[in-house]
């Protein structure tokens, strides 16, 4: 059997008691509840704090590009999502134009 098989595998088995788990102890908690509201609060600063460590201490190549040219993107890509009415993949589209516009001019 391929190794990428046993990967596969041992990752779905892993994760999937936690995910059984989750729907089965949630399917009574209502939507406009307190914990699920704090769920989504946790949530949400979790990745507001990963996207922010992103753009300050960037991993890899995103290191190659100066710290303005990656707020200016950053920047950017926000106001366009909230120009678009909220439109997700159009600020992403435009924060990583931004980036890839940055990167071809030298910045």
């Amino acid at each position: 059997m391929n190794w990428t098989l046993y990967i596969l595998i041992a990752g779905v088995a892993a994760t999937a008691i936690w995910r059984f788990a989750g729907v089965f102890l949630s399917s009574g908690l209502s939507e406009t509840g307190a914990a699920i509201a704090w769920v989504k609060a946790v949530s949400t600063a979790l990745v507001a704090g990963l996207i922010a460590r992103i753009v300050i201490f960037p991993p890899g190549a995103l290191a190659d590009l100066s710290t303005p040219v990656r707020l200016g993107a950053f920047a950017l890509g926000v106001a366009m999502y909230f120009l678009a009415r909220r439109h997700m993949g159009l600020g992403i589209a435009t924060g990583t134009g931004a980036l890839i516009a940055g990167h071809l001019l030298g910045f």
